[in-house]
């Protein structure tokens, strides 16, 4: 089994860095997910954010403190996750402040007030995380007689995230 705090370490910094998570509530809608961009404050920790209007599908099927489900992939796929918490409606002004950005302006016209606007908590407490092996390099280990799967598993844990 793979080292769970250097994998949570790098789920986090590829969550900073690459942001689009595809969300959803736990046993609604079928399980359809909607791609949103994540936030993550500086300490690189949960929890996760995400700004979108009160029209989204989430947004109304949303009973506060409902269980979520959102997967990540790496933009160079070297990384993926399923992470599992509880998600809030969260419009604490001083969050909107904290976190709000000339991207986030482009979508409100009333801005950081606009009434169009929710944020959302992730309250993240657990998470599946792959690491990616190149599948040119895990054809090369099994010509050279190497079992690809064996190295495969120290590439996978399950990490807790609160």
């Amino acid at each position: 089994m793979a080292n769970e705090a250097e994998m949570e370490t790098r789920f986090w910094k590829a969550l900073k860095s690459d942001r689009t998570m595809m969300l959803g509530l736990d046993g609604v809608e079928d399980g359809h997910t909607r791609p949103m961009t994540a936030m993550v404050e500086e300490e690189g920790r949960g929890p996760i954010w995400f700004f979108t209007a009160r029209d989204n599908g989430i947004v109304q099927a949303l009973d506060d403190g409902q269980r979520a489900i959102a997967t990540f992939a790496a933009k160079d796929h070297d990384l993926f996750a399923t992470v599992h918490g509880t998600l809030w409606m969260d419009n604490d002004q001083v969050v909107i402040e904290r976190l709000w950005n000339p991207y986030i302006a482009a979508w409100y016209e009333g801005g950081k007030t606009d009434p169009k606007l929710a944020l959302l908590r992730l309250d993240a407490e657990h998470a599946e995380v792959w690491l990616n092996e190149n599948s040119l390099f895990a054809g090369v280990k099994l010509l050279l007689g190497i079992d690809p799967k064996k190295a495969y598993k120290d590439k996978v844990a399950e990490v807790n995230l609160h």
